[in-house]
């Protein structure tokens, strides 16, 4: 089974390196952000642009690279997408959970293992009900 695994992982860095620069976050959200990789953000941001976004429409923090959030809302407009997938475009993304970087996002998806809320970010018991 590891050889599979293995195996799958690099069919999966293979075709979606070159296309959408892919560094195997394991958490792959593009299919809601317009086809483009969020994590290409200087800042990783995966819920929307900085504050710092130029009039021009680049990266505040790499002016020569156009800012992901302004392409993914480009590319949600105008490439064929399906219409679920341009609906989740404003869909609050979870923070990115670092112990599933290298992974495999289809693995992750299948198991549900990207769905998993890793200790300590869930709110303790006592927090939820003394409010």
């Amino acid at each position: 089974m590891p050889k599979l695994l293995n195996l799958l992982l690099a069919v999966e860095h293979g075709m979606k390196k070159p296309v959408w620069d892919c560094t195997m976050c394991g958490q792959c959200v593009l299919h809601s952000t317009g086809m483009t990789c969020p994590m290409t953000c200087p800042k990783t941001l995966r819920n929307g642009p900085c504050g710092g976004v130029r009039e021009d429409g680049h990266c505040e923090v790499k002016p020569e690279m156009r800012c992901v959030w302004v392409k993914a809302y480009d590319r949600k407009v105008s490439l064929p997408l399906p219409t679920v997938w341009k609906e989740h475009y404003n869909d609050l993304r979870p923070p990115v959970d670092m112990q599933l970087k290298g992974t495999s996002s289809w693995v992750n998806l299948i198991t549900k293992r990207d769905q998993q809320t890793p200790a300590g970010w869930a709110k303790r018991q006592e927090e939820t009900h003394s409010h």
